[in-house]
């Protein structure tokens, strides 16, 4: 190795580290000045009110995100998420509703309703694992297939209506939304646990190197001994299942379930998981980023609400950009 070269490889390595650790606070620096921007723009955004409203809004598309985030790092995508949630809380509405002539305990209604709801969302996403893994179907394909699919049948379900919870049961199931711990709305704190036990998962276990290495290379990890298959089915299993516990906090919410439920909230969640960091073709991403790019969308659409820049009506179209942007800007730096 020519003199000086193996210090100018550990310079070039050392520039490297830093680069990435700031891309890295990008997410969170670019929420920090959006926070001042709001603050100046309407001294209400600044109370508290508001800040545990944006964070418990943003708590279920934070789930769904932190599930989000497994699939697109292994390379895959989900464009169902929406149409899944509407589905479940319909049917988990039906479900307690049954429960009500046959179970005397609201209590034991309301556990036998979330355990439901998040065992459906598990089985979706097995479905999706399964098609696009053994039947060899593109993720864009089969989640575009079932977007369709899941809404026509709550479509159905509801009658071209909604779903309403039984009053009895919605007032005992309503502090799960509306309820607070420690000063804090109960929907937050789920969503900080799935956040820290996704990140956990991504980072300290095999299942979470696996699944970076699937996106990074798909054929490498093939030749590397990784069960492939199974751990693409389980990013969706993953995702199923936190679609389910976003609908869990959501239901209590308003009560009921209609054709409109969930509607757009997989342009959310794959916003926040692009705004956040994450290679959109797969092979790297960040928990953390995931976590700062959902509430930085929060933020987006409160401080638009609080200040009438532009039309609420277009606040999709404000995702709708950044995701193309953050693309591009990808696409740029590869």
């Amino acid at each position: 190795m020519p003199p000086g070269a193996e210090g100018g490889v550990g310079q070039r390595y050392q520039n490297g580290g830093w680069a990435r650790h700031l891309h890295g606070l990008g997410p969170i620096a670019g929420l920090v000045l959006l926070c001042i921007a709001g603050t100046m723009l309407n001294s209400n955004f600044a109370d508290i009110d508001n800040i545990l409203n944006v964070l418990t809004r943003t708590s279920f598309i934070g789930i769904i995100s932190v599930g989000m985030c497994f699939v697109i790092i292994s390379g895959g995508i989900d464009l169902s998420v929406g149409s899944m949630a509407a589905l479940i809380a319909g049917s988990m509405i039906l479900v307690m509703n049954a429960l009500t002539g046959v179970v005397d305990s609201m209590m034991l209604i309301i556990v036998l309703g979330m355990v439901f709801a998040i065992v459906m969302g598990g089985l979706l996403g097995l479905a999706h694992g399964l098609l696009i893994t053994r039947g060899r179907i593109e993720p864009f394909i089969v989640t575009l297939g079932t977007l369709g699919i899941f809404r026509a049948y709550l479509t159905y379900l509801s009658d071209g209506g909604a779903i309403t919870l039984d009053m009895n049961v919605s007032d005992a199931y309503s502090p799960v939304y509306y309820g607070s711990l420690l000063g804090m709305p109960v929907p937050v704190w789920v969503f900080l646990a799935i956040a820290i036990m996704g990140g956990i998962v991504l980072n300290r276990t095999a299942f979470g190197r696996y699944v970076q290495a699937i996106g990074s290379n798909e054929q490498v990890a093939r030749y590397a001994a990784v069960n492939v298959d199974r751990c693409k089915t389980l990013t969706y299993v993953l995702l199923g299942m936190c679609v389910g516990i976003a609908t869990v906090l959501y239901v209590p919410r308003l009560g009921s379930a209609s054709p409109t439920t969930g509607l757009l909230w997989e342009l959310e969640a794959i916003a926040a998981v692009i705004v956040g960091g994450t290679a959109l073709k797969g092979g790297s991403g960040s928990m953390t980023g995931t976590v700062v790019g959902a509430i930085l969308l929060s933020v987006i659409g409160n401080i638009l609400n609080l200040t009438s820049i532009i039309s609420v009506y277009l606040n999709a179209a404000v995702q709708g950009f950044v995701i193309i942007i953050v693309a591009f800007m990808q696409r740029r730096r590869s």
